[in-house]
């Protein structure tokens, strides 16, 4: 397509101009000054708090294995190998918990969430997305908050792999949103055309999550 022509009109461009409004880069991700970098009624710390269900699934990077099926058009079915064959990638991003502190500066390595994307073709009436971890957890994510620029399912912290404390050998990493978004143990990806809130989302916690907008419970 020539530079000045102008793009078909597809679920794609009307996100990507709605994106715009608000805001954001191409890719989903809202630009912040430094001074709106913590979000309202967090605290900041140095440490790594462990929050979970109070299972610590054993699971060997040999035994990994990471499904992706659902409203797609090729379902992935991946050993650890063959997750880290794929092209990985190195962001920076800040940690939120919904419990109030916030966490600087960590640096993630893995697949980022749009590579996943152009692997598994979502279908047109894909709109959101279940994680599925290894303790029996579930959480569910918007297609557009999953396709987030920075948003990667990471194997690796500060250059060291994923200890299993924090969700090792791979956790979902979505750093615009509350991190109980941000699935530990992470098994299985689904695909789905219709919402279905996941853990916490059915005992109360926002459908959502953003940090900014304070979105904690389900009436906030």
């Amino acid at each position: 397509m020539a530079d000045d022509e102008t793009p078909p009109d597809s679920k794609l461009t009307r996100t990507k101009q709605t994106w715009a409004r608000e805001g954001r880069f191409l890719t989903g991700k809202i630009t912040r000054p430094e001074d709106q970098r913590l979000p309202p009624g967090q605290h900041l710390t140095k440490d790594w708090p462990v929050l979970d269900l109070g299972v610590m699934p054993p699971v060997s990077r040999e035994r990994w294995r990471l499904d992706v099926y659902g409203a797609i058009e090729n379902p992935v079915f991946w050993t650890f190998a063959e997750f880290t064959a794929q092209k990985q990638e190195q962001f920076i991003s800040d940690i939120h918990c919904v419990t109030t502190w916030s966490r600087y500066d960590n640096l993630w390595e893995g697949l980022a969430t749009r590579e996943l994307l152009a692997a598994c073709q979502p279908r047109e009436d894909a709109r959101f997305v279940v994680l599925h971890s290894s303790d029996g957890y579930t959480t569910n994510l918007a297609l557009e908050d999953f396709a987030a620029e920075d948003a990667l399912l990471a194997h690796s912290w500060s250059g060291q792999p994923l200890t299993e404390e924090h969700g090792g050998p791979v956790r979902l990493v979505v750093p615009h949103l509350y991190f109980w978004k941000s699935a530990k143990w992470l098994q299985a990806i689904e695909f789905v055309t219709e919402d279905a809130p996941g853990f916490w989302e059915v005992r109360g916690y926002h459908n959502r999550g953003d940090p900014w907008a304070e979105q904690r419970y389900s009436g906030d």
